[in-house]
């Protein structure tokens, strides 16, 4: 029925409900579309009707999804998280796939009632990783050794120098990671590591914890900045979905 209209069924997020909840609309690229519920047995599809089409993940269109999901989990406690851009030809297709991955939910749903995920992104500031940079015995040692060499002279020079900075780096990340994480892990339900971005990042990671124990939580965080917010800078964000904490792949063509 879908397909003749050239609309389709985008899904936001899985929640466990016995209820035809109501989450309100969510604007999606200027137009306000109502959300509603696709269920099957205590697991539901938090949905909504959109044109059928590819929606790049641009910065609005990933708020999109964000806001949508942060509206659910205002009004609900067991949220599974699907990732962004996941359309499907009708509602039945949706309860298909909900009924193919009702075993898995099954099994997620106590794991993360009342559970957040919050992150925590640690930044290097330019001005304490150049003072550490010209400190380091070894970088300065190969600096001396390139001045006045021509530039095909100080080429290998070159080369080294550079291996010194980025072990030097990798030993600010160690201590970082040895400094920062173990207390914040001990106080997480889960913790998990994820891959470093850019130049200056020292420590990418994502906490699980009880919804409940949120405050708890930012203190520590704000007990560690203190310490070291004349060398860092934190980007904290959440609360949200267990994304790093709940591996489901969706497969359109499958449902």
């Amino acid at each position: 029925m879908n397909e003749q209209n050239g609309t389709g069924v985008y899904i936001f997020c899985g929640i466990q409900t016995m209820n035809d909840d109501d989450f309100g609309t969510i604007d999606i690229e200027g137009e306000e579309r109502k959300t509603f519920l696709i269920r099957y047995k205590d697991a539901a599809m938090v949905a909504a009707e959109v044109p059928m089409k590819i929606y790049h993940p641009n910065r609005q269109n990933l708020m999109m999804h964000q806001n949508a999901v942060s509206q659910v989990m205002n009004r609900n406690d067991t949220v599974v998280p699907i990732s962004f851009g996941n359309i499907f030809q009708s509602k039945e297709d949706v309860k298909a796939l909900l009924e193919k991955l009702y075993p898995q939910f099954e099994k997620l749903f106590p794991a993360i009632k009342g559970k957040i995920e919050l992150g925590l992104k640690v930044v290097g500031k330019k001005e304490w990783l150049e003072s550490v940079v010209k400190e380091n015995s070894e970088v300065k040692k190969m600096a001396a050794a390139i001045q006045g060499k021509s530039e095909a002279a100080g080429y290998y020079d070159r080369i080294q120098l550079g291996g010194a900075a980025q072990k030097l780096f990798a030993s600010l990340q160690k201590t970082v990671k040895e400094e920062i994480y173990p207390d914040l892990e001990d106080a997480a339900e889960a913790a998990k590591l994820n891959d470093l971005s850019g130049e200056k990042m020292l420590l990418n990671a994502s906490f699980l914890i009880d919804r409940d124990k949120e405050e708890e939580f930012d203190q520590i965080v704000n007990q560690v900045h203190e310490k070291w917010k004349d060398k860092v800078d934190f980007s904290y964000s959440g609360p949200w979905p267990a994304y790093n904490f709940v591996n489901i792949r969706l497969k359109v063509e499958e449902a």
